[in-house]
């Protein structure tokens, strides 16, 4: 079953990608508002990888293929801090305005992809693993629980999808950070490795949603 879901996962994001590169295309390239498609991206890599490894099978190739994904998590995922002010700046938010705000949040995405560096990649060993029909390569070290860097990436959000919530009326992103903290920190009992994957996907989908939101507001004052 773990193996459809993952790509099931896969497809589900891409058709967020889709939909953020039809936003993109509408309402401009050159947009912090852009920066989940690359999260969208890295996630579809990451879910294909997943769910082809026992087609793949162990070995080098795999084995490559899974340490390109610790990579791609640890440039994409960041970068949601500055989607995160950037999406409080568009709501209006005073604090968020100027340039001052906007090198804090660049700044902090640099410095948690370091952070990542030091505890996850550097001296990285990954090993196979099979788990419910579904055969990875994980960390060998077996650190428990989330990376520090997730931890502030979600804090970020959680913090943006209240100013979002308060300044225009839009409780989504709120509910979609919710809902993934709670999902990563409650044990689901299933018999399942990728159950809990849903609750990223929720994630990205009230992201998405609250940019469409964002850029058809703004598209309304302009006229």
């Amino acid at each position: 079953m773990d193996t459809a879901l993952f790509y099931g996962f896969a497809v589900a994001y891409t058709g967020l990608l889709v939909w953020g590169c039809v936003l993109a295309a509408r309402h401009g390239w050159l947009s912090a508002a852009n920066l989940p498609l690359l999260v969208l991206a890295g996630l579809i890599y990451d879910n294909a990888v997943i769910a082809s490894g026992q087609l793949i099978g162990e070995g080098p190739v795999l084995e490559g293929l899974s340490f390109a994904r610790f990579w791609i998590h640890a440039v994409a995922t960041p970068t949601l801090v500055v989607w995160a002010w950037h999406a409080a700046k568009r709501s209006g938010a005073g604090w968020a305005q100027g340039r001052p705000a906007a090198l804090v949040a660049w700044g902090a995405a640099a410095g948690l992809l370091v952070l990542e560096y030091v505890t996850v990649l550097h001296g990285l060993r990954i090993e196979p693993n099979t788990e419910y029909g579904v055969l990875s390569y994980s960390n060998a070290d077996g650190a428990g629980g989330p990376p520090l860097m997730v931890l502030f990436v979600a804090a970020a959000l959680l913090v943006a999808s209240v100013v979002v919530w308060k300044r225009q009326k839009w409780v989504w992103l709120f509910v979609g950070t919710v809902l993934m903290l709670v999902g990563s920190a409650v044990p689901i009992p299933v018999e399942s490795g990728a159950v809990t994957n849903a609750f990223e996907l929720v994630l990205l989908v009230s992201i998405m949603a609250t940019k469409a939101m964002q850029d058809a507001r703004e598209k309304q004052s302009r006229f």
